[in-house]
């Protein structure tokens, strides 16, 4: 225990290099942009492991290897253990090596993805029954689950260890953008393997993906800049005077101040149902489009897929345009996102099979729901507390979120399974209840959103 402690602990302190402030410039700027790339990259490919079973569910409902309310607990297997794990690896993230860690969680995904793909195969020729496929693919999305919680504590760490404040938001919205990114890779590259060689594939290339995420952090990814022999960041940029990084207390006390922040709790809460409206279309929007509307599923793979791409413009430009024109006032951009979100759903929802009206509600979705991940999902938690204690409130807002998201996938499952009918053999699937639920909870989230701002620490 002692030396797998040791292996996962932050990095010692580098000597000091010998060089002048122009070199030392150059170096930092060539170290945090590697940070960067391998922060976001390869969070995007854990995506691409989690999001995986999101396009395969009609195929599996076809198999008839799985029910609707078991892929429902398949689904929240892995949701609920991701909302413990993200509590768990937040508080251990901010005393860890981030490279080691995040890298040792995305192995762990791909492998069970891959596991899972056995398993199908398995299922396929008879060696397996459709019992034991659920509880094992169950227990098996809650161990990808857990080792999924491992990767986005230590990306973010990584941003406020290597960007001073001034910088934060406008990278973090950058950085954001690799939710939507691994969405529309997995949308697209997994849902091209399923359609070609069957959904137990989809696992396998998913799984390929996780790899190159860990080669990508491996590689690119630093702890900190102590362990480069570089000064702290507070002293690089000069925005901190070096003697003020300590005056708040150890990391341990910092962490327990930010579970006693109510208004952490209170972002955790609008995060929660924001969550509850964005894995109610990831996770069965597809679904919605094939029985709903009459899509096939290579056309409901690439109508959902543009939410996730649309993502990108959101996130990308959030963190900025709130540094820039609201002055750090995220509260107000959330609350006016969260409306569209709002508002996107019921079009999406209610509008009827026109490609282009779907199309257009996954534009608005999507760059609503950027946003949202960036500010409700993280930013608005890195503002209201100190930056040693980062990963605590990473870990209480993403619990929240990954709460809501997994009794979401539970309470969806049941309602549209129970809503199903039988005629000539033909199972339809009802939505109607679980569309209600989507868009109250969307509704809520956006005026909790309100309460929470800079100034909600002091």
């Amino acid at each position: 225990m002692n030396r797998i402690s040791r292996f996962y602990r932050i990095s010692a302190p580098a000597p000091a290099r010998e060089m002048d402030e122009a070199a030392r410039d150059k170096y930092y700027r060539r170290l945090r942009m590697q940070a960067f790339i391998a922060a976001t990259l390869g969070y995007s490919l854990y995506y691409v492991c989690r999001t995986s079973l999101n396009v395969m569910k009609k195929p599996i409902l076809d198999s008839g290897s799985l029910d609707a309310s078991q892929l429902g607990v398949i689904g929240s297997a892995l949701l609920f253990a991701y909302a413990i794990g993200k509590f768990v690896n937040g508080f251990l993230s901010d005393h860890s090596n981030i490279k080691r860690f995040m890298a040792a969680g995305l192995c762990v995904s791909a492998v069970a993805n891959v596991l899972v793909g056995v398993l199908g195969f398995a299922n396929g020729i008879g060696v397996v029954g459709n019992m034991t496929l659920f509880v094992a693919f169950a227990v098996m999305w809650g161990v990808n689950g857990w080792s999924q919680s491992m990767g986005a504590p230590p990306a973010i760490i990584a941003l406020s260890r290597w960007y001073p404040l001034s910088k934060r938001g406008t990278y973090y919205g950058f950085f954001s953008a690799s939710h939507n990114l691994g969405e529309f890779l997995s949308f697209l590259f997994v849902g091209a393997v399923v359609g070609i060689f069957g959904w137990q594939w989809g696992f396998v290339g998913s799984s390929v993906a996780g790899v190159l995420g860990v080669l990508v952090i491996v590689f690119l990814l630093h702890d900190t800049p102590e362990s480069k022999g570089l000064p702290p960041i507070e002293v690089l940029t000069g925005e901190e005077a070096p003697e003020q990084n300590h005056d708040h207390g150890s990391t341990a006390q910092l962490q327990r101040s930010v579970i006693r922040n109510p208004f952490v709790w209170i972002l955790a809460l609008s995060s929660a149902f924001m969550y509850v409206s964005r894995y109610a279309i990831n996770g069965w929007g597809v679904l919605f489009l094939q029985e709903a509307k009459g899509y096939s599923l290579a056309t409901a793979t690439q109508v959902i897929s543009v939410n996730a791409l649309l993502g990108i413009v959101g996130t990308v430009f959030s963190g900025w345009l709130s540094d820039t024109l609201f002055h750090g006032r995220r509260n107000v951009l959330a609350f006016g996102f969260g409306v569209l979100n709002t508002i996107a759903l019921c079009l999406f929802l209610y509008s009827g099979d026109s490609m282009f009206v779907n199309l257009l509600s996954m534009v608005l979705f999507g760059m609503a729901i950027g946003v949202l991940i960036c500010f409700l999902g993280g930013l608005m938690a890195i503002d209201i507390v100190p930056r040693e204690a980062t990963g605590a409130a990473l870990g209480i807002v993403g619990m929240a979120s990954y709460v809501g998201a997994g009794l979401q996938d539970i309470v969806s499952g049941w309602l549209i399974n129970s809503g199903k009918t039988i005629a000539d053999g033909v199972t339809t699937y009802d939505f109607d209840t679980a569309i209600i639920f989507w868009i109250a909870a969307s509704a809520l989230s956006f005026i909790l959103a309100l309460f929470v701002s800079k100034k909600s620490h002091a």
